[in-house]
């Protein structure tokens, strides 16, 4: 009997055990369980609710499992109830940003939600799709109570993609008109510098077999899209050819953008060109674009193309040949769609020789050349452009238009013009400005000789360049072609060598000219 009763209390204490374990078991089990029932009857009561919304609606359990999931919900991410109920939603959904970067459940604002009792609203997320697309959210996850117990979270979230591409087209438009409102502020710009030039005719006037060859040569190549070279002295007007072939090309609509590269020190060269972003170099204060991306869609004039440096002619080639500008400091490329009309008063196979000139780009440039003859070579035209820039000054002036006598014809045609059309317009407004009689009085300085002096007081900008020019030379020859140097050429005119070797480029001086 008493081995009996040993054994049964032995009985007794497994038993005791066992049920003490399995409290704990059916507990944890019941506390699962009556969270599921939460969920589901808060499912089943706002059934109606849940499928009528039109945002997607899903509840996530204390482990983050999915408890239910809306018909909007289904819709929008393709995944059905059976795919998502009772696992981890952020796995399927939300498991990485959108440029490809894993996305933590643990930095999840939904997960806060059932961890840190937190209401998060975010919105701009992303959540994947069944068929591995995203799709822009945003959404609201809110802690969801039985009674004092958290016991999970429900997101509501809405698919903004339509919003957010629409938000990101207008946000590019408005950059686009920006940056058109830039470039027209920029064109305008120019353009009011080009008016404000005082040019010295707006027609290009003459009846002489040589101005009418140029006429046809407009004619010709303007409605096409061939690079020009124009050619010819300073003051014959390459200028207003550029300004007329542009004008007969379909580009018209476009203002031409003028580059007069002589105008620009070489150190500002490229960024006149090129353009620039903030930053680029010391003083680039503003994204600038530079004349090549003004001229896009129009026509670019680079006025004295032999101007621009030697290094620099080769990225221009490059730019107009691929048909791209990189702004300096800048890596982003930008398309190009011009055309080209350049001019030089220079002899180019002799600058070619002498390496200031690239072959290469002058090839690309000079497709169809147009040369512009001198004054001096048709003084047929004389007494027309006379009439033509007289009326122009007077009306300036606000004078009344004097008589031109035979006299002052002849001496105007007898004039050899190495000033060209520019000086012939210096002459007649200054004329205009000293006639006191009903008659135009004409005062031309003789042609200068070098080393001679002018006998006029008045010079004309002709007269004043081909005095330094003579002077230059004179120079250069006292120092045996030395720029530099106690004994050089820049010493014996009290000014810088580098002053000098400007001086030189500008005029297209070189040795073969001392």
């Amino acid at each position: 009997m008493l081995l009996l009763h040993v054994l049964d209390l032995e009985t007794l204490e497994q038993h005791a055990a066992e049920v003490e374990a399995g409290k704990i078991y059916n507990g944890g089990l019941m506390e699962w369980q009556r969270a599921q029932s939460f969920f589901a009857d808060l499912e089943r009561e706002n059934q109606l609710i849940l499928n009528a919304a039109g945002e997607g609606i899903y509840g996530v359990n204390a482990d983050g499992k999915t408890t239910f999931v809306n018909r909007a919900a289904q819709e929008m991410l393709g995944w059905t109830t059976q795919d998502l109920l009772g696992h981890d939603i952020h796995a399927k959904i939300h498991h990485h940003h959108l440029n490809g970067e894993q996305y933590p459940s643990h930095e999840c604002p939904i997960y806060q939600s059932f961890r840190y009792e937190q209401v998060n609203r975010i919105e701009d997320e992303v959540f994947w799709r069944k068929d591995g697309k995203p799709i822009r959210v945003e959404y609201v996850s809110t802690p969801i109570y039985d009674g004092p117990k958290l016991v999970g979270a429900v997101v509501i979230f809405r698919d903004i993609t339509e919003r957010w591409e629409n938000e990101r087209k207008l946000r590019d438009a408005m950059d686009q008109v920006a940056a058109l409102h830039h470039q027209l502020e920029e064109e305008n710009a120019y353009l009011q510098e080009a008016i404000s030039i005082e040019r010295a005719h707006h027609d290009i006037i003459g009846r002489s077999e040589a101005i009418q060859e140029v006429i046809r040569q407009i004619e010709l190549v303007g409605p096409t899209d061939t690079s020009v070279l124009i050619r010819g002295e300073n003051g014959v007007g390459k200028s207003l050819v550029a300004s007329a072939v542009h004008d007969e090309s379909s580009r018209k609509r476009r203002p031409m953008i003028h580059f007069k590269a002589g105008a620009v020190s070489p150190e500002k060269i490229e960024s006149e060109l090129f353009g620039q972003v903030r930053g680029a170099f010391a003083g680039a204060l503003k994204d600038r674009p530079g004349k090549l991306e003004l001229a896009h869609g129009g026509t670019l004039f680079i006025d004295e193309v032999a101007d621009i440096p030697i290094e620099l002619q080769g990225h221009l080639l490059d730019a107009l040949q691929n048909r791209v500008v990189t702004r300096l400091g800048d890596d982003r490329s930008r398309s190009l769609d011009l055309r080209v009309i350049a001019s030089t008063n220079r002899n180019v196979d002799r600058e070619v020789q002498a390496g200031r000139l690239r072959q290469d780009l002058m090839l690309h440039l000079g497709v169809f050349p147009i040369l512009c003859p001198s004054l001096r070579d048709r003084p047929e035209d004389v007494p027309i452009l006379t009439a033509h820039l007289l009326r122009i000054a007077c009306k300036r002036l606000g004078r009344k238009v004097p008589v031109v006598t035979e006299g002052a014809m002849r001496k105007l045609q007898d004039y050899h013009w190495p000033g060209n059309v520019r000086e012939l317009a210096n002459v007649i407004e200054r004329g205009a400005i000293v006639s006191q009689s009903d008659k135009l009085q004409v005062e031309i300085q003789s042609q200068v000789v070098p080393g001679s002096a002018p006998t006029s007081a008045l010079l004309t900008e002709a007269d004043v360049e081909q005095i330094r020019r003579a002077n230059i030379i004179a120079c250069m020859k006292e120092a045996d072609g030395k720029v530099s140097g106690a004994k050089g050429a820049a010493t014996l005119l009290g000014i810088k060598p580098t002053t000098l070797y400007s001086r030189l480029k500008k005029l297209g001086l070189n040795e073969n000219d001392w």
